[in-house]
């Protein structure tokens, strides 16, 4: 029977893989994260480019070494073609303590961000308690503090964007939703993990359509769990390319569609899911499930 099953989901998710058979106008945009490449943003830009990539996420590493000269590393990204869909400008504090050095850090991101030609950044938040789960109070504790940030960051033409992660606060669907309701759309839009969102117990293509209202950006990647090394440990995973894991992209895809999403979908490993493989190589196998088993550009 769980042989059965899992034939017919397989078939599912290829009936729906071949219902994107054709090319889609649907309005999202392909982008990638320099994450992968550990800091060496330059070689990202780079291989992105070279891959076909038209758009790249940079962390706050970068924020450092080109704060005091952001022309340059816009001139890099020109001269690769490469649009700034997204930057990572790190963690919310929620302790009242640290309220206003967290606003004031991201508001700095924000200007760099500008500087860059960039539109938007993104807010992981708090680690995650690790005794307990997290209150109802500090989960909209958050949506307080980023709806700050986003009021601020909004006054200078950049929209900021609360992403959904494992181990931090927002780690289930039930947190990610306190949280969501708690935050001002005017000001904080949503940036849906879909592998983190998965691990975490839900469903991404229903949360597509849930939060299609707030929905201003995507990560894309796949988790894979149980691994085959801890059949036993239902808690181990690790994210992996697209296709690879248990999130079932192209009803995810397909959900796009159905809403006409507008933005930009990032794909995104924080590492390379094996040791024998390299950042391009990942981006690579990435580029060829959207391209050719969803047929749609990069």
């Amino acid at each position: 029977m769980a042989g059965l099953s899992a034939l017919a989901f397989g078939a599912g998710v290829d009936s729906l893989a071949g219902s994107l058979a054709s090319p889609q106008k649907s309005g999202i945009r392909i982008a990638y994260s320099s994450i992968t490449w550990g800091g060496n943003d330059a070689k990202a830009i780079e291989e992105l480019a070279n891959l076909g990539y038209h758009g790249i996420q940079l962390r706050a590493n970068t924020f450092g070494p080109y704060r005091a000269k952001p022309s340059e590393l816009k001139a890099l990204l020109d001269q690769y073609k490469l649009t700034l869909a997204m930057f990572s400008s790190g963690n919310v504090e929620i302790d009242p303590a640290k309220e206003q050095s967290t606003i004031d850090m991201h508001v700095a991101h924000a200007s760099f961000v500008k500087a860059l030609g960039g539109t938007a950044i993104q807010l992981t938040n708090s680690a995650r308690p690790k005794d307990r789960m997290p209150t109802t109070e500090e989960l909209k504790r958050l949506a307080a503090v980023m709806n700050e940030i986003g009021k601020q960051t909004a006054a200078m033409g950049i929209q900021a964007a609360y992403h959904n992660h494992m181990n931090q606060l927002g780690e289930t669907p039930e947190e990610v939703d306190v949280i969501v309701q708690a935050m001002n759309p005017k000001y904080i839009k949503l940036l849906l993990d879909i592998a983190h969102y998965k691990q975490g117990g839900g469903e991404p293509e229903k949360a597509v359509k849930q939060y299609k209202d707030i929905l201003y950006a995507l990560h894309l990647k796949d988790t894979m769990s149980p691994l085959p090394d801890k059949p036993d440990n239902p808690k181990a995973y690790k994210f992996v390319e697209l296709g690879r894991g248990n999130v079932n992209v192209p009803a995810v895809f397909q959900a796009l569609k159905d809403i006409k999403f507008n933005g930009w979908g990032i794909i995104e490993l924080d590492g390379v899911p094996e040791r024998d493989k390299t950042a391009a190589q990942c981006a690579a196998i990435n580029k060829e499930y959207i391209t050719k088993t969803l047929n749609h550009p990069i």
